[in-house]
């Protein structure tokens, strides 16, 4: 017979309090327990002489206090939107600064990228500003300005060394993420996109908890073709359903192989089970579109350029201006408000 896990956590209350753990109790609750995490916890007549009953005095308990300081500071911001994937290695930063250049290529767009994964941060180098570090005034910190209309929020500029690894326990990276979202002046801006780690765990949660009052518009899912990728996309989706965050829909990344020289197109990781399109239709979720692979893609990560300045007429940067306008009209917004016509 296999192991079963221990019995999980209520969904709920770990979506709506990422930080809070549950108190490690000495004994088992008694009878008529008004419950550890409750209010009358420690204070109510039936704890009285209950081994549990300090533990359960001191256990956090209420609302975040920060939750309306986050709300406040990001009141400028109109469009909020979470790029999730599931699965490391399908490209979610890269197509993270791919869709913050496009909106970016609009001057009357302004455009900020937080980038929430804490221990492989790549945005900064992306964007070609991997050296630069933050300022600090009394307003608050200010965000890196890649372009005058594009500013970028990540942990990589707060580090001594490029390379030093951040080992950090949960506790540790969630407060960072509420200081990026409670102490950056964003200002005003019209797209906030939140770049995430793979997976469904601390990150995920606290910016979920932290963004849920200020409102998120959805969350972007990015997948390559192959069914291993799907897998781990499946459950992004399922997280995104508990959490109540509208999926705007799935962007198939690396979608092929177009030769810059011929433009042939070539199939690298074969769709065994239909691929983004088909997991779309049976989730019933929107199909953003496909982006072919090209290799000027990561040539202009590494060096920090716009994919979209640099090959405007490339299969893949019209495949990509295709996908930021089904997400504009996925969140409401016209097409030629997102992107300037060709």
């Amino acid at each position: 017979m296999a192991p079963s896990l221990e019995a999980p956590d209520n969904v709920e209350d770990v979506l709506d309090n990422p930080l809070k753990t549950s108190p490690n109790l000495v004994a088992p609750e008694p009878e008529h327990c008004p419950g550890p995490e409750s209010e009358a916890a420690g204070k109510a007549d039936s704890c009285a002489g209950c081994p549990n009953q300090a533990i359960c005095a001191s256990a956090p308990k209420g609302p975040d206090p920060d939750i309306p300081l986050i709300t406040e500071r990001l009141s400028g911001i109109k469009h909020k939107v979470l790029i999730l994937s599931g699965k490391g290695g399908v490209g979610k930063s890269t197509f993270t600064t791919l869709l913050a250049h496009a909106f970016a290529t609009n001057e009357d767009n302004t455009v900020g990228v937080m980038d929430t994964d804490i221990c492989g941060p790549s945005i900064p180098k992306m964007m070609g500003v991997e050296t630069e570090t933050i300022h600090v005034s009394g307003a608050g910190w200010s965000p890196v300005w890649v372009l005058d209309n594009l500013g970028v929020m990540s942990i990589q500029f707060m580090l001594p060394n490029k390379d030093d690894a951040i080992i950090w326990r949960g506790p540790k990276k969630n407060g960072l993420i509420k200081q990026f979202l409670k102490d950056v002046e964003w200002g005003e801006m019209d797209y906030l996109l939140v770049d995430t780690p793979p997976g469904t765990s601390d990150e995920h949660l606290s910016v979920n908890s932290f963004l849920k009052e200020s409102g998120v518009d959805g969350a972007v899912v990015v997948t390559t073709p192959q069914e291993v990728a799907l897998l781990d996309v499946r459950k992004e989706i399922d997280f995104c359903r508990k959490a109540g965050i509208k999926v705007l829909g799935i962007v198939e990344n690396m979608s092929g192989f177009v030769c810059p020289k011929c433009t042939h197109e070539s199939q690298i990781f074969k769709a065994t089970t239909g691929g983004a399109r088909g997991l779309a239709k049976e989730m019933n979720i929107p199909f953003l579109g496909a982006v072919p692979l090209d290799p000027r893609i990561g040539l202009a990560a590494d060096y920090g350029e716009s994919f979209f300045d640099a090959y405007p007429d490339s299969p893949a940067c019209t495949a990509l201006k295709g996908v930021v306008r089904r997400v504009g009209e996925e969140m409401g917004i016209k097409a030629e408000v997102i992107l300037p016509e060709d």
